[in-house]
């Protein structure tokens, strides 16, 4: 005889297998989609990042939702997202370690460096919010009727001032600028860059729900400061004597020792997100602190950056994908001021960014590489721009404008790559020459 709770979990396990499923499904497209975007954009002489990017985009309604929305529906609305939205975090978060991890940050030794950073940094956060923040607040086109231009303003300013630091990384990996000193200069800018711009992020957010305490603000600063000093002095010299001990190398990766790392990782990013600033910061910071063991970078990248950079990442992108909708600019006036916005974005990230890395001395084109990597935005922008459509501070349209200007700053940066590195005798891998 059959009990309540025989038929209970026999529900349960059909539930759970149905989820597994479309989990495993969803992966499957995702995985080849991904795959077929990063070949094409490489033959078309883009990184495979930008590939996989707008392949993410693709997937949403876009084109997949609007080609065919049966299927559409069918992969992606017969299960609760929750499986992949945990996924995409746990892929970027372990990036974030394997970013941090490939960067040589001993040429900030430099005093010319440290300079250069703070300045870029500064330029690079301050002129695209400047720009961002007249446009938003000024601009009736910009605004939700009935809402508050101060905030909208605010947000765009936001967006505007975001770098994809994921990205960013990986596409220097790909050109091995990651171990140059424009490399780590860059890298550490965009790093101060977003610690900022997720603070400023908070702050926005918190004055929109009317709840903002300055006081509270900035023990949260604090908090984040405090974290960053106990990672350096507290956590990094228990981690370098835990691989030591461990030995890695290319080949030989202790399960133990990997072990340890991940629970690392993820504590980090638990420790960041109690913070307030996004949990990927603590899987860079993790990667930071351990970022001169040559061991241990080849052992990670030879067992495990593959599968994070094949499998994790494009859940990530077509997470994301899912929520944009490039079919909302429907008119010319539309896509006017969406031109106006790529144009101010790409001015205040470059142009401040250029003007700042020429006043610390360097020549034009190494201020055009720099300006160009720190405008690189990618998808990390969308973590802004989704929050303020959640509130309501930014319409369907300028979220749409955003994505696009995240998109289109993301595309030209390979092409610019590859025409500058060469002028400041920087050769090019032969997987990104045309």
């Amino acid at each position: 005889m059959t009990t309540p709770a025989d038929a209970l979990q026999a529900v349960s396990v059909h539930h759970a297998e149905t989820l597994l499923f479309f989990t495993l499904l969803q992966l499957a497209i995702i995985i080849l989609a991904a795959r077929a975007g990063g070949i094409l954009a490489v033959r078309w002489g883009q990184s495979s990042a930008v590939g996989e990017i707008i392949t993410g985009i693709l997937l949403g309604p876009s084109l997949f939702g609007w080609a065919m929305p049966e299927v559409f529906d069918y992969v992606f609305h017969s299960a609760p997202p929750e499986p992949m939205q945990i996924l995409s975090q746990v892929g970027l978060l372990l990036l974030m370690f394997q970013i941090g991890l490939e960067f040589d940050f001993g040429h900030l030794n430099e005093r010319k460096h440290r300079r250069t950073v703070m300045w870029v940094a500064g330029a690079g956060l301050l002129t695209p919010f400047a720009l961002g923040f007249g446009l938003g607040w000024t601009v009736p086109a910009m605004q939700v009727p009935g809402n508050s231009a101060l905030l909208t303003g605010l947000f765009i300013a936001t967006a505007f001032s975001i770098t994809a630091l994921p990205i960013l990384g990986r596409i220097m990996i790909e050109f091995q600028l990651t171990r140059s000193p424009l490399g780590v200069i860059a890298i550490s800018a965009a790093a101060i860059n977003d610690v900022i711009g997720w603070l400023l992020l908070a702050l926005v957010s918190t004055l929109a729900v009317s709840h903002f305490q300055p006081l509270a603000f900035g023990l949260k600063i604090a908090m984040v400061l405090g974290f960053f000093a106990l990672c350096w002095w507290g956590v990094r010299p228990l981690a370098k004597r835990m691989v030591r001990a461990a030995r890695p190398r290319r080949g030989r990766f202790p399960p133990t020792l990997m072990g340890a790392l991940l629970a690392l990782i993820f504590v980090a990013g638990m420790s960041t997100y109690q913070l307030g600033i996004f949990a990927i910061f603590g899987g860079f910071m993790m990667g930071v602190i351990l970022h001169d063991e040559p061991g241990l970078r080849e052992a990670w990248n030879t067992r495990v950056g593959h599968f994070v950079t094949v499998f994790f990442l494009p859940i990530f992108f077509t997470y994301t994908g899912l929520r944009t909708d490039i079919g909302s600019l429907d008119s010319l006036e539309a896509w006017g001021w969406c031109v106006l916005v790529v144009g101010l974005a790409t001015l205040g990230k470059f142009g401040g960014s250029w003007l700042a890395a020429r006043r610390c001395g360097l020549g034009h084109h190494e201020a055009s590489i720099l300006g160009i990597m720190m405008n690189t935005r990618a998808l990390m922008e969308l973590v802004v721009i989704n929050v303020g459509y959640d509130l309501g501070v930014i319409s369907q349209e300028v979220f749409t404008m955003l994505v696009i200007m995240a998109i289109a700053s993301t595309v030209v940066t390979t092409p610019c790559l590859r025409w500058w590195l060469p002028r400041i005798g920087h050769r090019l891998p032969a997987a990104v020459r045309e």
